[in-house]
């Protein structure tokens, strides 16, 4: 079977009338309503991520002959440190010891 040809001005005035949102007879006296497209979407700008600040901290910390950290102390309080890490040698029977740990903290901007 032979293709039918089709009428390009007619397609031309029906596409027109569809965009203009109004009726438009086709061929054959049928009416169509015109198609609303959906709005396009527009790209999500991305945020910029805010780089968080860091920095060192010197604390003492008291650590078991494992080397597992026990407790921690402020750097001017080395005293309490080695008094700390004395009473638990005593009270445990297992050595501990002192030693300066640098912690990383985030800072608020």
């Amino acid at each position: 079977m032979a293709r039918r040809v089709l009428d390009r001005k007619a397609l031309r005035e029906q596409a027109e009338a569809a965009e203009k949102g109004e009726k438009s007879s086709g061929e054959g006296g049928e009416e169509k309503e015109a198609v609303k497209k959906p709005a396009a979407k527009t790209p999500r700008k991305s945020r910029a991520k805010v780089a968080k600040t860091y920095k060192l901290v010197a604390v003492w910390g008291v650590f078991n002959q494992t080397m597992v950290q026990v407790q921690t102390f402020d750097y001017s309080r080395r005293a309490d440190a080695e008094k700390a890490a004395k009473e638990l040698t005593e009270s445990k029977k297992v050595p501990h010891f002192v030693q300066l740990v640098k912690q990383q903290v985030e800072v608020e901007s």
